[in-house]
């Protein structure tokens, strides 16, 4: 499928998003909201002048894939992603909305990011290295890069000021939301994860972790909101080539990160660009995740 021209804003004529992320750009409609994924890209902490085409249709319909594989562990907020059974005043934004767009139920999100890790890499890796332990869960010593773990573990994290994610214990995000609903969010997280690994390892892929973000709607009712299990949130990598010892090639943003690093870009504003054959290597990796987890051809 031809890459189309990147969608790195939405202008939706009489509609001002009510709130910006770095990828998705989010419109209060009164009873629901409207989240669409951009093909922005950020590093760093940063979003950079290129977009990634088709990446917004990635990340919305893997994390679709994911909402309905897995209703039966967690209710979730998507209501729909036919532009058809939208509200009329939307239907004329069809061609910005198709493929990228959810119709959501609100719900009050926690403000404690819930991480499920199977192997040691990234952040863990840098507090394992230096403590033995990963968000106050102690691993056996001796564990190398990217080995798998013993059992899955749960590490919650916060956001920074900068916008960083802060790794922290059980114990400190119980008291910044209550005890009982950490206890209720580690279990659906890593139930959530059992589901993701398994079904990835059938299809020849090793999910490392993955992060969840959980919302309380006006009744009390806990559910699964923004996305689910894409290589934005996810580290995925090809089981053929694991080799514990080492990082690991993965389904994301490596080419991104790696072409930043080459270049010494010191991780401040002016925020570079992306030459043509990052940015089409990156979406080759985003677009074959999703082939290869879903068995679908992107929209």
């Amino acid at each position: 499928m031809p890459a189309a021209e990147p969608i790195l804003q939405t202008r939706l004529h009489g509609l001002t998003p009510h709130l910006q992320g770095k990828v998705r750009d989010i419109y209060d409609l009164g009873d629901t909201l409207l989240i669409v994924a951009t093909d922005r890209i950020s590093a760093f902490d940063y979003v950079l002048g290129s977009g990634i085409p088709d990446k917004g249709k990635v990340l919305t319909q893997l994390s679709t894939f994911w909402f309905d594989r897995t209703r039966h562990i967690v209710p979730n907020h998507l209501i729909e992603t036919d532009v058809r059974n939208y509200p009329t005043t939307l239907r004329p934004f069809e061609d910005q909305l198709t493929g990228r767009s959810m119709l959501v139920r609100k719900a009050s999100p926690v403000p404690v990011e819930c991480v499920a890790r199977g192997y040691l890499s990234g952040s863990g890796w840098k507090d394992y290295l230096a403590t033995g332990v990963v968000c106050g869960v102690p691993l056996p010593a001796g564990l190398r890069e990217s080995d798998r773990l013993p059992e899955p573990i749960f590490t919650p994290a916060t956001k920074a000021a900068s916008g960083h994610d802060v790794n922290i214990s059980e114990g400190e995000a119980g008291r910044l939301v209550g005890a009982e609903l950490v206890a209720t969010l580690r279990r659906l997280t890593l139930a959530l994860y059992e589901c993701g690994t398994a079904h990835a390892d059938r299809c020849g892929i090793l999910l490392a972790d993955t992060k969840f973000e959980f919302g309380v709607t006006s009744a009390g009712e806990v559910i699964l909101i923004d996305e689910a299990m894409t290589p934005d949130s996810s580290r995925y990598w090809p089981k053929d080539q694991y080799t514990p010892g080492q990082a690991q090639p993965s389904f994301d943003k490596q080419f991104v990160r790696d072409y930043l690093e080459q270049i010494g870009w010191n991780k401040q504003p002016p925020v570079p660009s992306l030459p043509p054959e990052v940015v089409a290597r990156t979406r080759e990796k985003y677009v074959e995740a999703f082939r290869l987890l879903t068995g679908r051809v992107l929209k």
